[in-house]
């Protein structure tokens, strides 16, 4: 009974979205409160019944309702029980569906916490949310059913595919689609403020915290995958440029930039078309890999999907959406004023700056993604674009951004003095500079070039990302009132800091690993040892174990340094036997932020091939990241996101005499 309560649920999601749709629409352009008021209860209604839709499908996975075609294929009554939960979106109809809880929860919010934006603004974007509300939610009714039922109902599930049997896969997905899906409402308010005309600073105001909450939950979300994959594929990297990445990381470039231009409209009143287009898309790009890993044409541990007719209905509503939101841009955008000028040696000047940079590391992202696909529908050619493409594409344009980086909150808005700015740089240039050289002292002569300016660039980001903060604090006559400056410093402030850092912290974790990463391949039997960057490994025994719903070969290794023993490694070779399908536990044991990382390869009689590395500082490519979301979360909590733009000021009325009150009279 639950099971058609959920479907019916969602089919009803479905009407009251195309109520969210038209209504408050029809209403913003009639002026009418009552058609506009909609807005809110549709929002609310759409979200609720969504949730109950999705609560119901996870009820049946946790029952192991076989009765349902999708937890058939997706799960089995032996599989963990937070697997059955994650399993709920690890598979393409689940997923879609919280795909789309996300999305309605986004409009909801925007419903009911909007209360400062003009009635009719508030209107359109609800409205222009419930257009792609509805357009999903048609997509999976009519082709993505959760609830389709399977009858007679088997005895056993065919289990979640291995790979995605992992804590990982329960949190990285959820995760990633508050990120791409809430660039949603970004795309609406862009929308909603062309079809209104209304496009000033607290259009900005109200955008940004909307933004930085995608993209925080975007850049956790990514690395939460990077992480992922690193330990569960047992291939020992962080980042392949897989398409699937890809197209991830392409609304994350999008929306930095959109983050920093926002930030130039709401102080300054400028960049508006930059701004606009660049929310139209960021969105356009969360759309784009939704169909690449729902439409089949991809080819990717990733990816959902491989059914044509579901990749031509996601790329209608691309086309739709796309195309139907530049067209309004471009009948709009040449009524749009250009807002206030600035100098090119300004903030204004810099965020430009750090802008073009990221747009075009986007472009080449976007041109090694998609070329292959466009190549192989032309001529059937099948080509493949790895990392030397994106190495030597992306890597050149990221370098004199990052370097540029700090600088820009140390230029002053409209006019910048570009010899202050790198005069408050010297002590970062100085901490560069010898840590750049000490790295390459250390580096062997191949990697001595990359260890060294790689080096210096980290820390002159993470040195330099506190400038403005001491900029800030400088004139403090005291060690109290410093302190007293730093803890009323705008949380926005500290937010940037803490940003850039956490840029830093990753780029030095990507050069150490690049630099000074140790790998060895040997074949080995019980009792051998092996030794890596001071470390020694013993081969002590090898074992099988049987988990709930797999069995274990186990290598087991003891590990000393100094002839002290300081750690116990199991890499093991799993076996799924419902999908009959092994996977690779890695073993890895954690030093500081280094880790040693063991797996095991083919297994040959009483020999079996053992892959080690040394990885030096890799916690700091997830640290970063970490730390980056951080300032994201220290920017929401200030205050101007909370209270919006102050209210115009009414002129005062002249006070009342018995002159000009008998002329009132």
């Amino acid at each position: 009974m639950l099971n058609e309560l959920g479907h019916y649920a969602l089919v009803l999601a479905l009407g009251v979205a195309i109520i969210q749709s038209v209504v408050p629409l029809i209403g913003a352009r009639l002026r009418d409160p009552r058609l506009m008021g909609l807005a809110s209860p549709s929002a609310v209604a759409t979200f609720v019944l969504v949730a109950f839709s999705f609560a119901a499908l996870t009820v049946a996975y946790i029952r192991s309702d076989f009765s349902l075609a999708n937890v058939v294929e997706n799960s089995h009554s032996a599989k963990p029980m937070i697997y059955k939960i994650s399993g709920v979106w690890g598979n393409h109809e689940g997923s879609m569906l919280l795909w789309v809880l996300i999305l309605a929860l986004f409009g909801m919010l925007a419903a009911v916490l909007a209360k400062q934006m003009p009635a009719s603004l508030r209107a359109c974007v609800v409205a222009v949310q419930g257009w792609i509300a509805t357009a999903f939610l048609l997509f999976i009714v009519m082709t993505s059913n959760p609830f389709e039922r399977m009858l007679p109902a088997p005895m056993e599930g065919s289990d979640l595919n291995p790979l995605l049997q992992d804590i990982g896969l329960a949190i990285h997905p959820p995760l990633l689609y508050v990120g791409y899906v809430g660039f949603s409402i970004v795309f609406a308010f862009a929308v909603a403020a062309l079809i209104e005309g209304r496009l000033d600073a607290a259009w900005a105001r109200w955008v940004r915290p909307w933004t930085l909450v995608s993209w925080l939950f975007l850049t956790l979300g990514i690395a939460m995958g990077s992480y992922w994959a690193y330990y569960e594929l047992g291939w020992g990297g962080w980042w392949f440029w897989d398409p699937v990445e890809n197209a991830s990381f392409m609304p994350w470039l999008a929306g930095t930039a959109l983050l920093h231009s926002a930030a130039v409209m709401e102080k300054r009143d400028a960049l508006k078309v930059w701004t606009v287009l660049l929310a139209l898309i960021t969105f356009s790009l969360s759309l784009l890999g939704t169909f690449l890993v729902r439409s089949g044409v991809l080819t990717s541990v990733h990816a959902f999907a491989s059914d044509p007719t579901r990749g031509v209905f996601i790329l209608t509503i691309l086309a739709i959406f796309i195309g139907g939101a530049f067209t309004l841009f471009a009948v709009r955008a040449g009524a749009l004023k250009a807002g206030g000028a600035f100098a090119p040696m300004s903030r204004e000047g810099a965020l430009v700056f750090n802008n073009v940079f990221l747009t075009t590391a986007c472009a080449t992202v976007l041109v090694g993604t998609l070329y292959p696909l466009v190549l192989e529908t032309l001529t059937g050619d099948k080509i493949s674009v790895g990392p030397p493409y994106f190495n030597l594409t992306f890597i050149p344009l990221m370098v004199p951004l990052l370097v540029a980086m700090p600088f820009g909150p140390l230029l002053a808005w409209k006019r910048g003095d570009a010899a202050a700015a790198a005069e408050r740089m010297i002590a970062a240039a100085i901490v560069a500079v010898l840590a750049g050289a000490v790295s390459g002292w250390l580096a062997g002569t191949e990697t001595a070039l990359t260890a060294s300016l790689g080096t210096a660039l980290a820390a002159f980001l993470i040195v330099g990302s506190f400038a403005e903060v001491a900029l800030r604090t400088e004139r403090a006559s005291s060690f109290g009132g410093r302190l007293r400056r730093l803890v009323n410093l705008p949380r926005a402030t500290w937010g940037a800091a803490f940003g850039h850092f956490g840029v830093g912290l990753t780029v030095l974790g990507i050069v150490a690993l690049s630099a000074f990463e140790t790998e060895i391949i040997r074949d080995m039997k019980v009792g051998d040892t092996a030794e890596i960057a001071g470390y020694r490994l013993d081969f002590r025994s090898a074992e099988q174990r049987e988990g709930p719903n797999y069995t274990d070969a186990v290598a087991i290794f003891t590990v000393t340094k100094g002839g002290v023993p300081v750690a116990r490694m199991e890499p093991a070779r799993r076996f799924y036997p419902v999908r009959q399908m092994p996977t690779t536990e890695a073993a890895i044991k954690t030093f500081g932020l280094s880790q040693l990382y063991v797996t095991l390869g083919e297994v040959d009689g009483d020999t079996v091939v053992v892959r080690l590395f040394y990885k030096p500082l890799v916690l700091l490519i997830w640290l970063g990241a970490v730390v980056a979301s951080l300032g994201g979360v220290v920017s929401l909590t200030d205050r101007r996101f909370r209270i919006g733009l102050p209210a115009p000021a009414r002129r005062r009325a002249p006070m009342a005499t018995p002159a000009n009150a008998e002329a009132s009279a």
